[in-house]
């Protein structure tokens, strides 16, 4: 996990690309609720949370705690954005399948990062 700081030359918005609604927090979805996220790639896509507390090898090493989705992500998607409803829950991490077929994509949960390195999330 990590994160990016910005200077005052840029102002952060509580948006996630390709939607108009703000978000309002971080609570955590559960197993079963529908979430979409936002990629370069891509763009907007939905699906279903099947799993958390995932563990995911890459070839760089393992990643504990992930959250496995049916959303759909290919390559150039990583770090985008997990949302259900109004409420963030996670940044995209990988997975297997692409958004013809259908896949498999894991995300790393919002709060442990937040909590990690004492972040506020900008809401609005």
């Amino acid at each position: 996990m990590a994160y990016v700081g910005n200077t005052s030359n840029w102002t952060p918005t509580p948006y996630v690309r390709g939607s108009s609604q703000a978000v309002a927090g971080s609570n955590e979805a559960s197993i079963g609720s529908s979430v979409c996220r936002s990629g370069s790639t891509t763009g907007w896509h939905c699906g279903t949370i099947e799993a958390k507390n995932q563990s995911v090898t890459y070839p760089q090493g393992t990643v504990h705690g992930m959250t496995r989705t049916t959303v759909c992500a290919e390559p150039g998607d990583s770090g985008g954005s997990y949302i259900t409803g109004n409420q963030a829950q996670g940044v995209t991490s990988g997975g297997s399948g692409n958004c013809f077929f259908g896949g498999t994509t894991f995300y790393q949960p919002v709060n442990p990062i937040l909590d990690q390195w004492n972040l506020t999330l900008l809401t609005g």
